[in-house]
């Protein structure tokens, strides 16, 4: 079974005055993995679309979605998996890529017949994706943390020692826009992206996992001087429109996986606002 929404972009002006109901409507994904079934969000922010897919007892098809008016999923896009659950298999156009615990998966424009499987049913792969528009063929690669670009960053002495694993990004592969990786935080930190920024050149998802039960986290966005906060779980998903700040605060450590897409491929490519500026 194959579900989406779309999700119009929306003038920071109007944000400001939402409330909370109004703002998890329209920035919050939390049905991201369901068995058996492949969610998604087909956002209008630089048209990129969050997905997940869990194959709990049958495999999956990644299908295109009427909005999309293509004859397949990737027919003009490029697309990035990360699998946070048991062992699995992404298959595109017979050629099959096993992917465990935190790898990922690049396959470029083209790849007609995707397909999410599970290697045990008792222990289900849990498939997280981005898709972007594409204008070029990049190739298929499998990337693994050891071939990651990794930044450490932060210490726990501010609560934000982390570590950035840069996975689907230039560097480590060859994409069209899209740039994906996985922030890992320490035990005892719980700040991500702080001090925070924002880049009007791209928009921005945030996946949060490994967040136990009892706890949560409190998502940060808005303007630097407007601010706002949802408070996500595990496996909830948040987009950012590209004039938004976008960090948290967790009640215990977490990981996220963050992905991009719009106008460059340069990471380091941010207007930052000092902490002591934020309202």
């Amino acid at each position: 079974m194959t579900n989406y929404q779309v999700r119009q972009a929306a003038h920071p002006d109007d944000v400001k005055h939402y409330d909370t109901e109004k703002l998890r409507k329209h920035f919050l994904f939390n049905t991201v993995m369901v068995a058996d079934e492949v969610n998604m969000v087909y956002s209008l922010y630089d048209r990129i679309i969050a997905g997940g897919a869990v194959p709990a007892s049958k495999e999956l098809p990644l299908e295109t979605i009427d909005p999309l008016k293509a004859n397949y999923f990737l027919e003009r896009r490029e697309l990035g998996v990360f699998n946070v659950g048991g062992k699995g298999k992404v298959v595109a156009d017979g050629q099959e890529y096993e992917l465990d615990y935190k790898e990922a998966l690049y396959l470029g424009r083209g790849n007609k017949d995707v397909r999410f499987i599970s290697v045990d049913n008792a222990n289900p792969a849990r498939f997280y994706f981005l898709s972007a528009p594409a204008h070029r063929v990049c190739p298929n690669k499998k990337v693994t943390k050891k071939d990651a670009v990794v930044v450490h960053l932060g210490s726990l002495e501010a609560s934000n020692e982390r570590t950035i694993n840069k996975l689907l990004v230039e560097g480590a592969i060859e994409t069209c826009q899209l740039q994906m990786g996985m922030t890992e935080l320490a035990p005892g930190s719980v700040w991500n992206t702080m001090p925070t920024h924002v880049h009007d050149r791209r928009m921005e998802w945030y996946f949060y996992f490994e967040v136990p039960q009892e706890q949560a986290i409190a998502h940060f966005m808005g303007t630097p001087d407007e601010t706002r906060h949802i408070w996500l779980h595990n496996e909830d998903a948040v987009v950012s429109p590209n004039w938004s700040i976008h960090s948290a605060a967790g009640t215990c450590a977490y990981t996220f996986i963050w992905g991009m897409g719009g106008e460059n491929l340069d990471y380091g490519d941010v207007d930052s606002t000092p902490v002591n500026e934020m309202k």
